[in-house]
């Protein structure tokens, strides 16, 4: 199967990506990485790994892409092939472009235990919060944010001395373990969506 990723930040979870794919434990290929941010870590870690990657200007928007950008996205994507679009760290909300083209393949990883803290920092949020466990969830993306089905998440203590860094920084540790293995799910056709649950085969 191949794969395309959406990424605006430092890349972390494509670098784990990337590791899994060469160690034989996940069963895709990268068709091509794209980001909004000419700067993002993630082009220049696809560049050193020898994948494809591409700037793609957002538009005007801060927060979404404009029509006729969603869809020099989705026919790059087309073009390189690919079958599931895995957002990771991409900070824009996407439209109907992207529904229409990939409606139920697409997935994202974001940093708390969904339904609870979506949107921006969710990891300042928990914290801001009081609560006591935050983590990460591995979901379908649908036209409401961070609100499809969840296909895995994993639990992270909050300690009484963190900061927004260092819980942080351990929520990306279980990302790079659950995001990649529910991407093997979806390669390996075991994943099935009944109504708002997500069955794994």
């Amino acid at each position: 199967m191949v794969i395309g990723v959406l990424a605006s930040g430092k890349g972390s979870n494509l670098r784990v990506i990337i590791e899994s794919i060469k160690s034989g434990s996940l069963p895709v290929d990268i068709g091509i990485v794209l980001s909004d941010n000419p700067e993002a870590g993630a082009l220049k870690i696809a560049k050193e790994k020898g994948v494809k990657a591409l700037y793609v200007p957002p538009g005007r928007h801060k927060t979404f892409l404009e029509k006729e950008v969603e869809k020099k996205y989705v026919s790059a994507l087309k073009e390189a092939k690919v079958e599931l679009v895995c957002l990771s760290g991409f900070m824009r909300v996407i439209k109907e472009e992207f529904f229409s083209a990939f409606s139920g393949k697409i997935l994202n990883i974001h940093p708390s235990l969904l339904p609870a803290f979506p949107g921006l920092q969710a990891w300042k949020q928990a914290i801001e919060a009081g609560v006591k466990f935050s983590g990460c969830t591995v979901h379908f993306v649908e036209r409401d944010v961070d609100a499809g089905p969840i296909v895995m998440q994993a639990v992270v203590p909050i300690e009484e001395d963190d900061t927004p860094e260092t819980l942080h920084h351990r929520i990306q540790k279980k990302e790079h373990i659950i995001y990649p293995l529910s991407i093997r799910l979806f390669a390996e056709n075991r994943l099935r969506i009944k109504g708002r649950r997500v069955a794994v085969l």
